[in-house]
């Protein structure tokens, strides 16, 4: 790496949870509650399933992404895709806290959430390759999906997919019963 790398890049320290680099500014992640570990754990569950094969899916996994002409900053989504073609040439060690985007990133809501953040971490992943971000929003049992062409929301009971990544679905009726049981 080049010491002008070394230098545009943003580094906070490793906290549980999580701190990222958020507009301009370090920003630990909001601690979950019930609704949003249950929602985490079943969407995580959904996507690596439809994932094997494909690549890898974690939860809470430190990326540092680079949008074009700004700093290498750490962020941490809810869940986060990465194929195995973005995959290529990291060794095992580069994977722990990749310097690229994820393929698919899911952000879901916590009532801690501030808006201008969730949109500034959904603008940066987009900036620096994500092709697509997904926001789930417990209380408005919404989706939201975000791409290059822009928002498609997704209102409960809906199935949410995309030709972005063919054969992924998501039930948001069998979602979001998840956290009604």
């Amino acid at each position: 790496m080049h010491r002008a790398q070394e230098r545009a890049e943003i580094t906070v320290p490793e906290t549980k949870p999580a701190t990222e680099w958020i507009l301009g500014e370090a920003v630990r992640k909001v601690s979950p509650k019930r609704r949003h570990a249950i929602l985490q754990g079943a969407l995580v569950e959904i996507v690596r399933g439809w994932a094997r094969g494909r690549g890898e899916t974690g939860t809470e996994w430190r990326f540092r992404v680079t949008p074009p002409g700004e700093r290498t900053r750490p962020l941490v989504p809810d869940i986060a895709y990465l194929s195995k073609e973005r995959r290529v040439g990291l060794t095992g060690e580069e994977l722990e806290a990749p310097r690229v985007a994820p393929d698919l990133v899911i952000e879901v809501l916590s009532p801690g959430d501030r808006a201008d953040r969730v949109s500034s971490k959904r603008d940066v992943y987009l900036a620096a390759g994500t092709r697509l971000v997904i926001v789930v929003d417990p209380d408005a049992r919404t989706l939201d999906a975000y791409d290059a062409a822009g928002r498609v929301r997704f209102t409960s009971p809906a199935t949410f997919s995309t030709p972005l990544f063919p054969g992924l679905a998501i039930d948001l009726g069998d979602l979001f019963r998840e956290i009604d049981e």
